[in-house]
């Protein structure tokens, strides 16, 4: 298992504690996160940053979710399922560096192995609804090497303006 799947999955555990128990991020942080990365200070770094921006940006990624699940009350969706949400949004806003295709499916797999039957699937299906809307908006801001091909998600709605039209 790569480095960053773990750093995710120790920030989905945090994110589990802290939803459950409360508490300090920084002890959370500590204790947890830190555990899990050992003496890999660059894989604890991602950890810690994602796990603190996701909490940062709770409130948007609920929204950003429930607009995406019109039928479905937000504490219907399985926790699991809910923070690898949050956690994989935070992802593709927050981390230019990281490809979405990267990050959606690191959550599909997180969540095929950490969450019900169905959250693979339905993980992926919440995510790519909302990689389409934020390269619609113009929100998706992405640079840096094995990102080629963006270019071709951001023009796939056919509501995209391109500077051609």
């Amino acid at each position: 298992m790569s480095s960053r799947r773990n750093a995710r999955v120790s920030v989905m555990q945090a994110l589990y504690a802290f939803e459950l128990g409360g508490g300090d991020a920084d002890t959370i942080i500590n204790t947890l996160i830190r555990s899990e990365c050992g003496d890999d200070e660059t894989t604890f770094r991602f950890a810690e940053s994602l796990f603190l921006r996701t909490l940062d940006r709770r409130s948007d990624t609920e929204e950003t979710i429930r607009r995406h699940t019109r039928n479905w009350e937000l504490s219907r969706i399985a926790l699991l399922d809910r923070l690898i949400l949050r956690m994989a949004i935070c992802e593709i806003a927050a981390f230019e560096d990281i490809p979405p295709k990267v990050s959606i499916n690191e959550a599909i797999d997180i969540a095929k192995k950490y969450s019900t039957a169905k959250s693979g699937k339905f993980v992926n299906g919440i995510l790519d609804a909302v990689v389409a809307e934020m390269a619609d908006a113009g929100k998706l801001r992405k640079s840096g090497r094995g990102l080629v091909g963006m270019d071709q998600l951001e023009n796939k709605s056919p509501t995209r303006k391109t500077n051609h039209q």
